[in-house]
């Protein structure tokens, strides 16, 4: 609870700070934009986590009970490339102009 409190806070905090940069007229235009490249490695990072999660998961459950492993190796290829699909939409966004 503590957590997701300070998260709020946060979230909160960052919505105040923006708002008066959001409300210039025109904002300098920076030399170099790293936005594109943050949000792809972001949805990268999270793409990987999740699916390492995923496997890990699955693993385990297959080691506990052998008798399903096929159904449950069947389920985590879905999964995966669920995740996948969401992750390429996801870059295809970052990188539009």
């Amino acid at each position: 609870m503590k957590k997701f409190a300070f998260l709020t806070l946060m979230f909160f905090a960052l919505v105040l700070c923006a708002a008066p940069i959001m409300a210039q007229d025109k904002a300098p235009v920076p030399l170099i934009s790293f936005d594109r490249y943050i949000g792809a490695a972001i949805t990268t990072l999270g793409a990987a986590f999740g699916i390492g999660k995923l496997a890990s998961s699955a693993l385990e459950s297959m080691a506990r009970q052998p008798e399903v492993a096929g159904n449950i190796q069947t389920a985590m290829i879905i999964a995966a490339a669920l995740i996948e699909g969401f992750t390429f939409f996801a870059l295809v966004i970052c990188f539009m102009k």
